[in-house]
């Protein structure tokens, strides 16, 4: 039997009609622009199922640019978010798109960084302001965004995970959740970390002198009445 938190029966702190639409499309545009990291060009968002049939009337549209400008779904801003896109010069652009067999609430984000870098997210708003991220660059992962995260590629290798789970025990940090992700073996893989712990920056450099460790992203959230 499912567990039932209190943001399923009271929902979210918001702007917005609509935890799934608003909320939710705001957590989901706020990640996808931190595993961006990086100033933003243009955005191109592929909107599947119901976000895709009524983004306009719940403010699906407004909510995933305040995201991806750095908005939090409580933010008085959201409203205003493409208006504040343009004047940034930050091109927008929403098309209906067919993801596949995923949530209906699910969108693609392409984003162009100012340096020509070419990042895309995929992810979900499952109900009640709640997310997951499904898929980055073309890779299946899986996280929420709820605990401090640390999404980790790295070579397909023996041993790699037992490396950074001691790093992350001389550093203190107890591990909430751990998955791992790869399409080939002996290819390449991701490790997702979501930690009870806030992240360090200095963790990512630590983290990045184990051999064969190829990029370290941190995503360390916001909850309500912290700003």
């Amino acid at each position: 039997m499912r567990k039932y938190g209190v943001f399923d029966i009271l929902g979210p702190i918001m702007i917005g009609p609509s935890s799934s639409h608003t909320a939710g499309a705001a957590r989901l545009g706020k990640l996808a622009g931190s595993i961006a990291d990086g100033p933003v060009k243009k955005v191109t968002f592929l909107l599947h199922g119901s976000f895709a049939k009524t983004y306009r009337g719940h403010g699906t549209d407004r909510a995933l640019v305040a995201g991806i400008l750095g908005m939090d779904p409580w933010d008085e801003q959201l409203r205003d978010s493409i208006d504040i896109a343009e004047e940034r010069g930050i091109e927008i652009k929403f098309q209906e798109a067919d993801l596949g067999d995923v949530h209906p609430n699910t969108v693609k984000f392409i984003i162009e960084k100012e340096d020509g870098d070419i990042v895309t997210v995929m992810g979900s708003s499952i109900g009640g302001g709640s997310v997951v991220i499904t898929e980055v660059n073309g890779e299946e992962i899986e996280f929420t965004g709820e605990y401090p995260t640390i999404i980790i590629h790295h070579k397909d290798l023996p041993g790699m995970i037992s490396k950074v789970t001691r790093l992350l025990y001389e550093k203190e940090i107890n591990i909430a959740f751990m998955k791992v992700f790869r399409t080939v073996k002996g290819s390449s893989a991701n490790m997702i970390f979501e930690t009870d712990n806030e992240i360090p920056e200095n963790i990512v450099e630590a983290i990045l002198a184990v051999e064969n460790i190829e990029k370290v992203k941190v995503i360390n959230p916001v909850k309500e009445g912290e700003i």
